[in-house]
């Protein structure tokens, strides 16, 4: 292997440049020819740019005959002779350029007849419009500020395949700038969230990324090693325990935005990391969360999409018509008509579910029955947002009992085509109840081969006194998917994650 990499090393530049395609080797040359005249384009350091394409259009009347200055990447290019026009596209859209040769000089036109699709330029010029009404820079000087290498994907439109698209989402925004859109909205989903969490008395927090436990929760960590304190540390897989010990040391309300990673499968709702926000407020219960949530949805959804009816995959989604709420009981008796409460025995849940063809372990609890129902014929049928709440305590190790039956829990989960959003509890604030509920998943996690332990300063800090707290945490993936139409999961990322493509 060394010896072929010197062999490399040794190679000429004739030869490498050989190696090469044809439009990526005549694009280096051209580089090659700039540099030896002294114009080397990355040694450019600024361009002092007054106006963007779409301030030049919306401001038409104002700035007619007047010069400005644009910059931006060629992305279209009609050669009539000794005058050319070419698009530009900045950030805010395309602008159409007239280059003619007797404005700009015959050494320079010559030189910039040379240059190519995909390069970066600035332009000084004025504002005018052609015979054909279209709004235009006429330029006066233009100046190739960096050169692209690699050309655009068939004629810099043409970039389909999906998967190229995830891989390269720099070319992706090239060659497809509407997708741009996407990601603008998320920025002012995510403002719009804070906005409202923050005028709620709501405080945003940091907590650490990496933790020194593996905690028993249900989903797989990823692992790292510190190489100064020579030990294992795993990335976050929640926010809560940190968050809810502010809540014990006396703040009230918090919230944090968090990546958070998970060592799991990938699917159109499912990313090893997203973003989750998590919040936490003081006196208040998992009802106090149901209304936080409701109002926060059709707060955002007004702010950013100017309504609280929208479009999802060929469903209007009404967002702000009073969400659905049921207990998971209610929800599986009406989708089933199986009712738990006249379940005699756990034996007596599992014959019932199984009338229902349901693959039920013989060992299941009612409690576990209830929940693979609602799993199997319930989750698909709620398009609209429905809350369901009161979940057995079997998968609500953090969520407070029931004072009425405790076989219960004070947890709600909110979904939206059939999709869970949102998953919020009243907090479990006994450390007793608390310590027992980890210890039962912290040995199933180990049975399975994890390094699973109990957090013992959590626990530690709610025998200090957590006040009765209401708890919620939202993916902002998915949401921001509500909100732009998207897909899956991988459309409103910019970076998803990828298996590497074999070499």
């Amino acid at each position: 292997m060394e010896n072929n990499n010197a062999e490399q090393v040794e190679l000429t530049e004739e030869e490498l440049l050989a190696q090469l395609d044809e439009q990526h080797r005549i694009r280096i040359e051209k580089l090659n020819d700039l540099k030896a005249n002294g114009k080397n384009p990355y040694e450019i350091t600024k361009f002092d740019f007054t106006h963007k394409a779409q301030q030049i259009r919306d401001n038409f009347e104002e700035l007619e005959e007047k010069d400005v200055m644009i910059a931006g990447r060629i992305t279209s290019w009609r050669d009539m002779g000794k005058a050319n026009f070419i698009d530009i596209r900045d950030d805010s859209g395309r602008m159409q350029v007239y280059v003619r040769i007797d404005d700009i000089g015959e050494d320079n036109f010559k030189e910039f007849k040379k240059w190519d699709l995909g390069d970066i330029v600035g332009v000084s010029g004025f504002v005018f419009k052609t015979r054909r009404g279209e709004i235009s820079v006429h330029a006066k000087s233009i100046k190739l500020l960096s050169k692209s290498l690699l050309p655009l994907p068939e004629k810099w439109h043409g970039l389909k395949d999906k998967e190229e698209r995830y891989r390269k989402r720099y070319l992706d925004l090239i060659a497809n700038p509407e997708i741009k859109d996407t990601f603008v909205k998320r920025s002012m989903i995510l403002r719009e969230i804070r906005s409202f969490l923050d005028s709620k008395g709501y405080l945003e927090v940091d907590t650490p990324v990496l933790h020194t436990l593996e905690i028993g929760a249900a989903a797989r960590p990823f692992v790292t090693h510190h190489n100064a304190l020579d030990i294992d540390m795993y990335l976050r897989i929640e926010t809560e325990l940190y968050l809810k010990r502010l809540i014990v040391g006396g703040f009230d309300r918090v919230y944090e935005v968090g990546r958070i990673f998970r060592n799991e499968g990938m699917d159109a709702t499912h990313n090893p990391e997203f973003t989750s926000i998590e919040m936490y407020q003081a006196y208040t219960d998992y009802y106090g969360m149901m209304d936080l949530i409701e109002e926060m949805y059709r707060t955002v959804a007004l702010k950013v999409c100017g309504t609280d009816t929208v479009p999802y995959q060929g469903k209007e989604i009404e967002i702000g018509k009073p969400w659905k709420r049921m207990t998971m009981k209610e929800a599986v008796k009406e989708y089933t008509g199986l009712d738990y409460d006249s379940w005699t025995s756990d034996a007596d849940a599992v014959a019932q579910a199984k009338t229902k063809h349901a693959e039920i372990a013989d060992t299941a609890t009612k409690g576990e029955v209830l929940i693979e129902l609602f799993e199997e014929f319930v989750e698909e049928k709620l398009i609209q947002p429905t809350i369901i709440y009161d979940y057995p305590v079997e998968n609500s190790p953090l969520a407070k009992r029931k004072p009425t039956d405790p076989a219960f829990t004070e947890r709600f989960e909110y979904f939206i085509n059939a999709c869970e959003f949102g998953n919020a509890f009243s907090e479990l604030n006994d450390p007793i109840d608390q310590r027992e509920r980890f210890t039962k998943q912290v040995m199933e996690k180990r049975k399975q081969g994890a390094n699973a332990q109990i957090d013992e300063d959590f626990l530690t800090a709610l025998e200090y006194g957590l006040p009765p707290t209401g708890g919620l945490g939202m993916g902002l993936d998915r949401f921001v998917m509500l909100l732009t139409d998207s897909a899956s999961i991988r459309d409103v990322l910019l970076f998803p994650t990828m298996k590497p493509l074999s070499d």
